[in-house]
Formats: structure tokens, C-alpha cells, sequence
């Protein structure tokens, strides 16, 4: 444990005790109309940190903390976890976080790796105990959990950061002030793809059920979704490949569910989607409008197109966003897809000239004057072309963009992108700068991505009235951008 004191702080200053016991002499009763502020490590101590599913990618996230005191772990699958559990003797194990959250009273931040649908109710939980609060993409699951996210992490001041790894590249950080620059002039159209999911969608829900595993809590981890039985695995006729397309729920394969996960939109594009987002300050979209393969009431489609138009902002021309995923179902795999969801041959024609291929994910932003291509989901490697080229040249030596000036902080710390990141957070639990992706900027990006969940599920273009989180055209989306959890998981 660190040698800090980390309860009585986050309490009361010494100022406010003695005001209160001043006020509580007097025969008046002293009420806090604001919340008290989040409690700032010393940068010489160590942070005392609670994960929230402990195993996943709960596993990396915690590694990449060892060097704090990881004092708790949480997993409503204890037998998932194991290999946590034994990395980490020391770290007491819960299967329920809110108990966690109560008993563990030394707590300065925890870090939330478990499924989608859990993010808001567990962030919401920690921010009002004052924790600081580094939580997985994407950042929530509907609209409205990531307005409150937004909103609660400035009221408490905490710090926190999303998952998005990418937000730590050099290679995103030059590519975002290169744009901003004016090196490709103003962009008016945007292209991003994923080659998700690569786990089951376009299904039904099953029937029947199986028994729950030995070790898992079934009603913990369906938290605030809607109960229903649970299931292994889906029949061998049903899926012939591999056995992780098998599985129904639990583990990975919830992603692809509308009551659990956000499907590849949500997964991927507060990764791919980050750098345009952040070079071109999209601001609220007032058009939405999804195509898909088909979707029911449970799970996501296996290949979409959402288009997304945005206003002029301070500067900036109107812009089209479009986002790819999936593809065709597999003769031999229904639930796989051949990954031939991608833009137009005439936008990425000079990618595959240069790559020989389309990569299965990437963006690329058109621009008055030329273009930037990034070939992977974290935009740290970015292409440019201008207008009078007549090939993507490698950003970081390409002429003009050396010529542009570095006006972004960078981040500082060693070692993989994923690991620099939380390392950045860390930091900022001590007291210092707020890191790149957080709650400020990680929830906006994630409120705006959402949308396109919505659309898709609405079935419909929506005129969207991002200020009051509305569409102006129809009632339909109401549920869907603010959903009733079960009776216990409230935010």
C-alpha cells in the first residue's frame, strides 16, 4: 500500500472541518451544495487502484499500471480472472464492484475494462466517490451515458481517460495539427472503415439455456442489461468455424449484442474515427442516416454504411462522414463476413496503387487542396497527397508537412502506445495535465459515434438536435439514446 493517506482528504480539507465544526457549535446544520473536488496524488506516491473486469482486456490495462498498487480486482467471472488473480496476490477480489467501490475505502482510481454496457453505471459510481477513472472504449453505450460521463467528470474534477490508445501516437498528434494546419485545405468529406466484427452479428437470440459456469455470476454480469437466460454456446450447425464464434455471451462474443455491446461501430470507431474527429473539431451532426444488411431487436448487423453530415463550425466548411464495417455473410459462416465494405474504388484507388491492397480498416480526408490516408485503426502512421501529386507520400517526410510547426503536446512516456496512455492518466491522477482522451473529448467522440447506433437501430434518417440529444423528426430514437437499466444499476 502507498504510505499516503488516501480517506480522509478526499473527506474534508482542514478549512471545511473547521467551518463545519464551527457552524455545528452554533446550532446550524452545514449542507455542501457542490460535490467536493477529486483528490490529486503526490507525483512521489503511488495510486491505489480498483479494476473493474479484471480479465480481457481488463488484463492489459491492469498490467500497464503495475507500477501502482493495484489493491483490488473486480470480475463477475472469478475462473476468467484467474490469471489476474494470480499476477496480483496482494489484490483483494470482488464479483460485485459496487461492493468494492464501498469496502475499499483507500481507493484514489479504478480502471473499468468490463463489457460495454456496464462503462456508465461503474464510472458514474466512482466519480461521485471522487476516483479518478480510466475507462475502456467506448466510453458508454448510449448517448445519454456519455452527456452524463461528460458532465460528471468536470463537476468532480477527476481525471480520466478512454481506452483509445491511438490518442497517444506521435503519428495521430502530427496528422491532427498537419490538417489543422491547412496543409489539404478545408475537408468536406471523410472516409473511415473497420474490418469488424470479427465475433458473431446478424443473429437472433437463442433459444433455451445452459447452466451458468462454475464461477460466474450471471445476474452480476448482466448488471444494468435486461435479464435473460444464459447461454453457452450456439449449436455446432449453427457455426463452423472457430470455437470463439461459438460462443453466445460470454466472454468477448457480447459485443455484437444491442443489449450488451455497441457492435463495430462502437468498438472501433473511437479508434479509427478519433484522428478525423480531433483535425476537424466535429461538432454535433445535424444528419444521420444508416444502411445496413439487416437488423432485428438483439443484435447488430453484419455490414452497415452511416453517413453523418456536419454543420459549418467556427472556420470550417460542412462536412460528409462516412463509416464502412463488415461485409457479405460467408457461404460456410453466417455469422462471418468477407470484409468487402469499404469506400468507393475512386477514394481509396491511390491507396491500393501504393499498398497494392485496401487495408481492412483506416480513414481518409479529403481535402480543397489534397488528402490524408491513415492505414491502420490509430492513425500513427498518416499518407499525404496534395492536388499536384500524383502519389501518397509518407507523412512524416513529406516536404510540406515538415515545414509545419509541432504545436501539440506529444506524449513524454515510454513503451507501447497502450501503455504511454495510462501512463498519461497516471500522471494526471498526480496532479498533472489532463490526458489527451479524456472525458471531455472521449465523450463527445463516443456521444457523436453513438448516433450511429441509433440510426441503425431507428431504421430511419434522423434529423439530430445535439444539444437536447433529440431527433427533431421522429420519436422513435428516444429509448435508444437514453435506455432504463434494471432496477439496481441506475446511473
Amino acid at each position: 500500500m502507498s504510505k499516503h493517506d488516501s480517506s480522509s482528504p478526499r473527506s474534508f480539507t482542514r478549512r471545511q472541518f473547521l467551518h463545519t465544526a464551527a457552524l455545528a457549535a452554533g446550532g446550524v446544520a452545514f449542507v455542501s451544495c457542490a460535490p467536493q473536488r477529486a483528490r490529486f496524488v503526490s507525483p512521489n506516491a503511488k495510486l491505489n487502484i480498483g479494476v473493474i473486469g479484471a480479465a480481457g482486456k481488463g488484463a492489459s490495462d491492469t498490467d500497464n499500471c503495475a507500477g501502482e498498487n493495484i489493491v483490488a480486482l473486480c470480475d463477475a467471472d472469478e475462473k476468467h480472472a484467474a490469471g489476474q488473480l494470480k499476477k496480483y496476490p496482494q489484490a483483494r477480489f470482488y464479483r460485485d464492484w459496487r461492493r468494492m467501490l464501498d469496502q475499499e475505502k483507500t481507493l484514489d482510481a479504478v480502471i473499468i475494462s468490463a463489457p460495454d454496457h456496464v462503462h456508465a453505471v461503474a464510472a458514474t459510481a466512482a466519480m461521485r466517490r471522487r476516483l479518478h477513472v480510466y475507462c475502456q472504449k467506448p466510453l458508454t453505450q448510449t448517448v445519454y451515458e456519455a452527456r452524463v460521463l461528460r458532465k460528471m467528470a468536470k463537476q468532480y474534477g477527476v481525471a480520466t481517460q478512454m481506452g483509445n490508445q491511438g490518442s497517444a501516437e506521435d503519428g495521430l498528434r502530427r496528422a491532427v495539427e498537419v490538417i489543422q494546419a491547412g496543409l489539404i485545405g478545408q475537408v468536406r468529406e471523410v472516409h473511415v472503415w473497420s474490418n469488424r466484427p470479427i465475433w458473431p452479428q446478424g443473429m437472433d437470440r437463442p433459444a433455451g439455456s445452459d447452466p451458468v459456469p462454475d464461477g460466474l455470476d450471471w445476474d452480476l454480469w448482466l448488471g444494468p442489461a435486461p435479464w435473460r437466460p444464459f447461454k453457452a454456446e450456439w449449436p455446432e450447425a449453427s457455426v463452423k468455424s472457430s470455437r470463439r464464434r461459438g460462443r453466445v455471451y460470454h466472454p468477448f462474443a457480447w459485443r455484437g449484442w444491442q443489449d450488451f455491446g455497441t457492435g463495430a461501430l462502437g468498438d472501433m470507431a473511437c479508434h479509427t474515427a478519433n484522428l478525423p474527429f480531433r483535425a476537424l473539431k466535429l461538432e454535433y451532426p445535424s444528419e444521420v442516416e444508416a444502411w445496413s444488411s439487416g437488423i432485428n431487436r438483439e443484435s447488430w448487423p453484419l455490414k452497415s454504411k452511416i453517413r453523418f453530415e456536419f454543420p459549418a463550425r467556427a472556420g470550417l466548411v460542412p462536412a460528409t462522414f462516412w463509416w464502412y464495417d463488415g461485409g457479405n455473410p460467408k457461404p460456410d459462416d453466417p455469422f462471418a463476413h468477407d470484409g468487402n465494405n469499404k469506400p468507393p474504388r475512386e477514394v481509396t484507388a491511390d491507396v491500393e496503387e501504393m499498398m497494392g491492397t485496401v487495408p481492412g480498416s483506416g480513414c481518409i480526408l479529403i481535402g480543397d487542396k489534397g488528402k490524408v490516408f491513415s492505414p491502420d485503426d490509430y492513425g500513427a502512421k498518416f499518407y499525404v497527397r496534395l492536388n499536384d501529386e500524383k502519389e501518397l507520400l509518407n507523412g512524416q517526410n513529406h516536404e510540406a508537412v515538415q515545414a509545419i510547426p509541432r504545436r501539440i503536446e506529444y506524449n513524454a512516456f515510454q513503451g507501447s502506445a497502450d501503455a504511454r496512455q495510462h501512463l498519461e492518466w497516471i500522471a494526471a491522477c498526480k496532479g498533472g495535465k489532463p490526458g489527451y482522451s479524456d472525458f471531455d473529448i472521449a465523450a463527445y467522440l463516443t456521444e457523436i459515434i453513438l448516433l450511429g447506433c441509433v440510426a441503425l437501430r431507428v431504421g430511419q434518417k434522423l434529423e439530430w438536435d445535439g444539444p437536447n440529444m433529440r431527433a427533431k423528426n421522429t420519436r422513435a430514437a428516444d429509448h435508444i439514446v437514453k435506455r432504463t437499466n434494471r432496477k439496481g444499476w441506475s446511473l
